[in-house]
């Protein structure tokens, strides 16, 4: 039984649609992972000024 053309031509295409998926897969983690350690520094950052503010603000207590 001869093998037809279409079929492995499908065969390719399939292989090829399973290449790309797992390539944008890689670099959508690649991006998530960048998007995560720009917050994580912008996080820090922005605790880091906050603490600086409240340490320069004299803390009174308030009497009831």
């Amino acid at each position: 039984m001869p093998t037809s053309s279409g079929t492995t031509q499908q065969q390719g295409t399939a292989a090829a649609m399973k290449e790309r998926r797992a390539r944008e897969a890689a670099q959508a983690m690649r991006d998530y992972e960048a998007n995560r350690v720009a917050i994580r520094a912008k996080t820090e950052r922005l605790r880091a000024v906050r603490l600086a503010k409240e340490a320069s603000i004299p803390t009174t207590k308030k009497s009831r």
